[in-house]
């Protein structure tokens, strides 16, 4: 009983509650049971989102490809498979959590999915080496993000019948502060690492203990309160897909969001150049990589909870801002390496960039999250997510093209590009109608 009263008076102040507990969208049995509801999301999204960093394909799995002799057309593939395989099925599977009163479960077989295929990973790299560990990898990293399917629907429709419509945009950014507080350690301990002469025996076991997170995330998970919700639907998956994608001809608020979302990509797309940008100009340290880790969360513990209130308030203005901050940055970049050839060999220069890229990034993640879930309730929002994700994921694919058009195109001119699509994001998200 104390710990339960603990829990509530904890909940109550890190949400300004004061005499009475408000519960906007959600029924009166499901906000008894916010707290507790709250604090299992919170805990099980942290640790998914430090095993994210623990296996990101842009740092570590790239490494533990490399060390197993893959072909680098192989390495290339890693990070769209990752992001846009997770959902491009999420059309096509949404029907199947249509059909489950209580989705949470649905979750938590996300997680365990996740929690095998990561590991698998760090096994292949154990025992495997040449093309069949890199073809392995790739078949358990197919794997992982078809699992990372199935979380990412049920999550914003188990958060929208559990958390309070004004509490969601906090929640969301208690979790990033957290889970950046968390990745500041990992990068901490990398940077340590960095100095003895470690091998694939270390990325390995870094990838084992990563993939242990998903597994206590789906523990914890499945004690969450959701009390059942509609159902309706559940018919044949291509015909409700194709049903689902008449959204975007008949709802302009939606199709307005999904085009709104599309240019907001800047934001994750810049984030790789600026690494190759100081590999060109300052070098290929190991500390870098180090730097880059510990800037991205920092700029997570400082901004999140910061976005993350405004996002209770205005989530298409928090969008149109980091649009905007992520458009000027780039675009400043490329003007100190065109004009001041004295700063673009500073080895401070692009941590900090990548800082504020990360500041303005946390920002585009919360405010179009906040905003999709405040959309609409129901399936309805299950709808939302389910078509602006996979219709994202094509996207994805398609500007994952960019990486080979490096070799053509300069990496500033590639900032240049992109900054120009966050200004489009930031004057299309600014026409957005606010959601309630």
């Amino acid at each position: 009983m104390a710990n339960t009263e603990s829990l509530e008076q904890l909940y109550d102040y890190l949400n300004d509650e004061e005499d009475a507990r408000t519960c906007k969208a959600i029924d009166d049995e499901a906000c008894r049971e916010t707290p507790k509801n709250y604090f299992l999301i919170l805990i099980s999204n942290m640790l998914t989102s430090l095993g994210d960093t623990l296996s990101n394909p842009k740092t570590v799995l790239t490494w533990v490809m490399s060390y197993v002799n893959a072909p680098v057309m192989l390495i290339s593939f890693i990070v769209p498979i990752r992001e846009s395989g997770s959902m491009l099925p999420q059309l096509f599977i949404a029907h199947y959590i249509r059909k489950r009163p209580v989705r949470k479960m649905v979750w938590v077989l996300g997680s365990l999915l996740q929690f095998l295929a990561i590991a698998g990973i760090g096994f292949v790299a154990l025992s495997f080496e040449g093309s069949l560990a890199s073809w392995l990898i790739i078949a358990c990293l197919i794997a992982f993000s078809l699992s990372r399917g199935l979380c990412s629907i049920a999550f914003k429709d188990v958060l929208g019948k559990t958390i309070p419509k004004t509490k969601r945009g906090k929640l969301k950014g208690y979790t990033s502060s957290v889970s950046g507080a968390l990745v500041l350690a990992a990068g901490l301990f990398i940077l340590y690492k960095s100095k003895d002469d470690v091998g694939i025996e270390f990325y390995s076991y870094l990838i084992f203990f990563a993939a242990s997170l998903w597994l206590i995330a789906a523990l914890i998970y499945a004690n969450i309160k959701e009390y059942p919700g509609e159902t309706d639907g559940g018919k044949n998956g291509l015909k409700e897909a194709r049903d689902r994608l008449g959204l975007l001809k008949e709802d302009k608020h939606f199709r307005n969001f999904v085009i709104t979302r599309s240019l907001l990509l800047c934001s994750a797309l810049t984030a790789p150049y600026y690494v190759l940008l100081a590999q060109r100009y300052v070098g290929k340290e190991a500390y870098l990589l180090g730097l880059f880790i510990i800037a991205n969360g920092v700029a997570s513990i400082i901004s999140a909870p910061v976005w993350g209130k405004m996002a209770d308030k205005s989530s298409k203005k928090v969008m149109t801002y980091s649009a905007t901050l992520t458009a000027g940055l780039g675009l400043l970049i490329v003007a100190i390496i065109q004009f001041i050839p004295a700063w673009r060999d500073q080895n401070w220069l692009y941590p900090v960039a990548f800082f504020v890229l990360g500041i303005a990034h946390q920002g585009v993640r919360l405010g179009r999250k906040t905003y999709i879930v405040d959309m609409a309730q129901g399936n309805r929002r299950t709808d939302y997510v389910a078509v602006s994700n996979t219709l994202i994921g094509f996207i994805l694919l398609i500007t994952g093209g960019l990486s080979a058009l490096a070799s053509l195109v300069s990496v500033e001119g590639i900032i240049a590009l992109l900054s120009v699509l966050g200004i489009l994001g930031a004057l299309k998200s600014a026409t957005l109608p606010e959601v309630e």
